[in-house]
């Protein structure tokens, strides 16, 4: 145990503390329980308990308990309860009507000091890194012994759980003979289990645990070995096939095993095995929260033990799984593939022997597809193979051994689920990092996207955003989220819409998590879907909020079904509002999503720096000191950024000066270090091994390079915030004197929520720089979020801006967050306004001094204050969300997908046209449904394309959509392409069949051109057969009519779509635009290249 830290052992030193509760906690239960009930006294009985839990938990929906923790309360067996259990009792049981006031002024004295006693415990429980440094310890112990010594405990006691005597072998009295006897029992149980003899095996650890004179240490590995027999027992019977087996006796089995891990970890809880043998039998029980809880404390008490990593990964999974709700959706259930074929057919029309066809054409042209099918034959079933996942892992492997994404995609599934293959998550990761490293566009088969790149990516942003197998980082995670949304993956638009949602890793940005939600649920996603409906509810869009709302029912989503009574409740109770309430409501949610957000140490940021480096040397030569220290910034990390991008290895010495260039800038400004997401691997294997080698040279002797490395792996990892923390300790006591570790260090525990122990570093730092402005506003963020003394903190940023640089990036938000101290703090309404009117004004001026990189100003703590400056200046109101116009839509990623798909059609005509020796073939497939016209457009309603589903293949009979063609066809064969716009500046792509070579060339040339508007009767959205994406189909043209000539947008820009664009493209003449910004954008954007032919 020499090797435990400091900090991890304050941590266990407190939980061993808190345990001391459960005595004086019962004790208390059962005075009450007497005084409550006429002077009855309890009895640990199940009798007593299942009366109580019928009479009083059931009928008290305030005392909220487990499933599990209600079966303990069942059994009566008070020593059993554990401390959620009972404060959840004492805090919220009903008192009787007859207390006198000297009973009911003890009962609350008591429960102030059980909720502080709670509150202590969740958040000692939910520390992450198992670790607590000096401070905060000293903090938390004396608030808890002052808890239990007035219930009672003996405080000399309770100081000796404070000596690291506890993590030493005990004093016992030990009796030799019955030790070596016990020890004998436990040996032939171990044997026993090695056998698959566990009900034997059982009953010897039961004997070795029940003899007296046994050392603690001895008899917690004689439980833990129990516990995993019992474990292995219980899974033996459960998956066994006789049904003599009483269902009830195994899970008792199961209940028993956890009991006995507990008392393992209880004999010796500084034992790392006790804390993971708990965690084992709690994923069995599918509380990964707990899981996961006592995997990171057997890990904190011993971090080189590998096999911990494993199971603690596989919870995160399912955490991360349960918490986006992706074992909802029935589309992510493994269905057989004849079963998969026949819902396309229902669906879509599909016909499965067409598919099966198509996909032998693949396995003919790219002997690897072969594989990939074979082993989805194998993983899924099929009519004529039995599933097997051993012949699927064998199938995948040799696609992906010959370089097919799709092959190392799957092969990684079933390594993560250790299906067919041995279970390996960092095996797993290196095979969908190969995958994401292929081409979006299958390397032999033409015109056909590569399967399971944007899945891989999906896959390695769930990795870094949960910590699998990886070290969380955000940042990380906003990149591979969206490299996967811009290849296609639904599941990561939802994602990323979250983060930018909660403003975890990225600036929070509502519109653009709105944007995401819809992209993802237009692609299919039902969480997206709900959220998207939760989004739309917000801003009052009624009609669009029940649409996708029923859309994410319709996909099978078990949640969204279980809550649309509840859901279309909310939605029309806001609809009988009044629209004056209905805007304030929509106002309120949106500074309520606004000012909630989730903290995280990195922010992904779209803005490039390395650009603004002329414009920074001109406001430094100006006298910025903030612009000068951003081009120091940035002379540092330009270096850096080069010789990464230069070369493909590093020699030592490159190594060297990459860290210490990079190491500056991040001591100078660390938002310029802006590494590109597919080199972060590169420069984390660089520091890893430059820091390997300063650490092997020595670990006592101090370099410039040894601190340098240090800075940048603590900035680079920041993310992982317990492995950061610990890492920071050692860094401190190297380096006392550098004050940016006592910065990182103040910031991990603010990012942690410990702002004490965070203001404990920052000080540390103060003391060395007094004058140090970023450690100065640290200090006062810290002194805010303690609470304590307002005052103390509204007087750290003044100091920090009477000292930091006028036009310092921080200066507008110390401004805001001092009109928040007055919000917080007990100050009448009056003084209260005027405070934040005043503070507000000043950090409006100070925008003003902002350098331009920095402007508009983004402000997390805006949003707090606004409505105090709504009420009383109206004209400032900040509306909800801007309404949505066509330059908006412009950029919108399926628009600009949409168009440039259209776009390589036209290029392929064009080809053809031009080179007789050039040919492509298309095919169309019948549709599942016909379309028909009606005679007039009287009597139907009006549709648009967001009203329609995109993933149902359907014919909106009795309804017209009206559209503009922004995107013209130069073929007719075998469909008029074209792309159109409706109303809302939504875009589709519009496939026109059953045209004649007659008529082809004028309805292309002269009818169906760009800027034309018509009305689709009963349009037909059609799901495409290959890649699955929607369209507007056409098969009977009378169902077009063409809208009168004064609605036509005339000479068109081929950008905006805005009419009287009088540019024209200088080569090909045809393209108009109306300004060289719209010219530039189609090129860059919508790759007018493609097109830019004499036609």
């Amino acid at each position: 145990m020499a090797n435990i830290t400091l900090e991890v052992r304050n941590y266990f030193k407190l939980e061993l503390l808190i345990s001391r509760s459960y005595n004086p906690l019962r004790n208390l239960f059962k005075t009450r329980y007497s005084l409550f009930n006429n002077g009855q006294t309890w009895i640990d009985s199940p009798t007593c308990g299942n009366n109580y839990l019928t009479n009083v938990i059931t009928k008290n929906k305030n005392i909220n308990i487990t499933p599990a923790q209600k079966t303990s309360v069942a059994n009566g067996n008070t020593s059993e309860w554990d401390i959620s259990t009972l404060c959840s009792i004492l805090l919220f049981s009903r008192r009787p009507q007859t207390l006198n006031s000297n009973d009911i002024q003890q009962l609350d004295q008591e429960d102030k000091l059980v909720t502080q006693l709670r509150d202590t415990r969740n958040k000692l429980v939910h520390h992450s890194s198992k670790s607590v440094d000096h401070t905060e310890f000293n903090q938390l112990w004396n608030d808890i012994s002052t808890i239990l010594v007035t219930f009672g405990e003996n405080e000399t006691e309770l100081d000796k759980l404070k000596e690291d005597s506890i993590f030493d072998l005990p004093r016992q009295i030990i009796n030799e003979e019955n030790t070596n006897e016990a020890k004998y029992f436990n040996s032939l149980g171990t044997k026993a289990h090695k056998d698959e003899n566990y009900s034997e095996a059982i009953a010897l650890f039961i004997k070795a645990t029940v003899l007296p004179g046994v050392s603690d240490h001895d008899r917690a590995a004689f439980f833990s070995n129990m516990a995993a027999s019992r474990l292995a027992f219980y899974k033996q019977r459960f998956y066994s096939t006789d049904s003599s087996d009483d269902d009830n006796k195994i899970e008792k089995e199961l209940d028993r095993a956890l009991k006995d891990a507990k008392q393992a970890r209880k004999l010796w809880y500084t034992w790392w095995k006790a804390h993971f043998r708990v965690g084992l039998i709690y994923a069995v029980l599918e509380d990964h929260e707990k899981a996961i809880n006592s995997f990171e404390r057997a890990l904190a008490l011993d971090p080189s033990r590998n096999e911990i990593q494993q199971p603690l990964a596989e919870s995160r999974i399912i955490v991360h799984r349960n918490s986006r709700q992706e074992y909802t959706d029935l589309q992510a259930d493994w269905k057989p593939i004849h079963e998969r074929l026949n819902e396309l057919k229902e669906k879509y029309g599909i016909d499965p022997e067409q598919r099966r066809q198509f996909d032998n054409l693949r396995a003919l042209l790219d002997p690897s597809e072969a594989d990939v099918l074979k082993g989805h034959k194998f993983s899924l079933g099929d009519i004529d193979v039995i599933q097997d996942y051993e012949q699927a892992a064998k199938y995948f492997a040799k696609a992906a051994n010959a370089g097919n994404a799709e092959g190392m995609y799957n092969l990684a599934r079933l390594l993560d689920k250790g299906l067919g293959i041995k279970k390996d998550h960092n095996l797993a990761r290196q095979w969908l990092e190969k995958a994401a490293a292929q081409p979006t566009q299958h390397p032999i088969i033409t015109g056909m996207s590569n399967g399971c790149v944007a899945e891989a990516e999906h896959a390695l942003g769930v990795r870094y955003y949960e910590g699998i197998s990886v070290c969380k980082d955000f940042s990380l995670a906003v990149y591979w989220y969206q490299r996967a949304v811009d290849h296609g993956s639904a599941m990561a638009a939802n994602n990323l819409g979250c983060m930018y949602l909660d403003g975890i890793g990225v600036s929070k940005d509502l519109q653009k998590a709105e944007e995401l939600h819809e992209l993802g649920a237009k692609r299919g996603n039902a969480v997206a879907m709900m959220t998207l409906a939760e989004i739309l509810l917000g801003k009052n869009d009624f009609q669009m909020a029940r649409i996708w709302y029923d859309r994410a029912c319709e996909s099978g989503n078990i949640i969204a079904q279980r809550d649309r009574a509840k859901f279309m409740k909310m939605l029309e109770n806001r609809q009988q509002c009044s629209p004056d309430i209905q805007e304030a409501i929509s106002k309120a949610t949106n500074y309520c999503l606004l000012s909630q957000s989730k903290i995280s140490a990195s922010v992904a940021s779209e803005h490039h720096y390395l650009r603004d480096y002329n414009m920074l040397c001109e406001h430094a030569n100006l006298g910025s000191i903030t612009a000068k220290n951003l081009c120091t910034a940035l002379e540092h990390y330009a270096p850096a950024l080069n010789l990464l991008l230069s070369f493909e290895t590093f020699a030592e010495e490159q190594e060297n000066v990459f860290v210490h260039e990079l190491s500056q800038c991040y001591r100078i400004e660390t938002i310029v270090a802006q590494i590109p997401g597919n080199m972060h691997k590169k420069v984390s294997n660089i520091i890893d091994r430059v820091l390997r080698r300063c650490t092997q040279e020595s670990t006592s002797s101090v370099s410039q390079l040894d601190e340098d490395v240090r800075v940048c792996y603590a900035t680079l990892n920041l993310n992982s915030y317990d492995l950061i923390e610990q890492f920071l300790e050692t860094c401190k006591q190297k380096y006392p004197r550098s004050v940016h570790f006592f910065l990182l260090s103040g910031t991990v525990h603010g990012f942690k929520r410990q702002p004490d122990a965070g203001l404990f570093n920052i000080n540390s730092g103060l003391e060395i720089e007094p004058s140090n402005y970023e450690l100065l506003y640290h200090k006062a963020v810290l002194l805010r979020h303690i609470r304590k003394d307002m005052n103390e903190a509204i007087k750290a940023y003044q100091q920090f801006i009477t000292i930091a640089p006028k036009d310092h990036r921080k200066i507008p938000e110390a401004y805001y967050e001092m009109a928040i101290c007055y919000m917080t703090d007990s100050h009448t309404p009056e003084v209260m306004m005027q405070w934040i009117h005043k503070q507000y004004k000043e950090g409006k001026e100070a925008e003003r001094l902002q350098l331009p990189c920095f402007l508009p100003y983004k402000s997390e703590h805006l949003p707090f204050i606004q409505p105090f400056i709504d009420m009383t200046e109206p004209e400032s109101n900040v509306k909800p969300t801007p309404i949505k116009n066509r330059t908006q839509h412009l950029t919108d990623p399926e628009r600009v997908k949409l168009i440039l798909k259209h776009r390589m059609w036209e290029k392929t005509t064009l080809d053809e046209k031009q080179n007789s020796a050039y040919k492509s073939f298309s095919t169309t497939v019948k549709p599942r449904v016909q379309q028909h016209t009606d005679k007039s457009l009287i009597g139907l309603k009006s549709i648009t394309l967001r009203e329609m589903n995109p993933r149902k293949d359907h014919v909106y009979t009795g309804y017209v959509l009206s559209v503009t063609i922004i995107e013209e066809a130069l073929s007719w064969n075998p469909s008029i392409h074209l792309v159109i716009e409706d109303e809302n500046f939504d875009c589709q792509r519009m496939l026109i069949y059953e045209i004649s070579d007659e008529e082809g060339e004028q309805l292309t040339s002269k009818l169906y051109t760009i800027g034309k508007k018509i009305h689709v009767i009963n349009p037909y959205l059609r799901i495409g057969k290959l890649d699955m994406k929607p369209s507007i189909r056409v098969d009977d043209i009378s169902s077009i009519v063409m809208q009168s000539k004064s609605e036509w947008i005339l000479n068109m820009c081929r950008y905006c779509c805005e009419a009287n664009a009088l540019k024209f493209c200088g080569q090909c003449r045809q393209a108009r635009y109306c300004s060289k910004e719209c010219q530039t954008s189609d090129w860059k954007l919508y790759k007018h290249k493609l097109i830019c032919k004499n036609k």
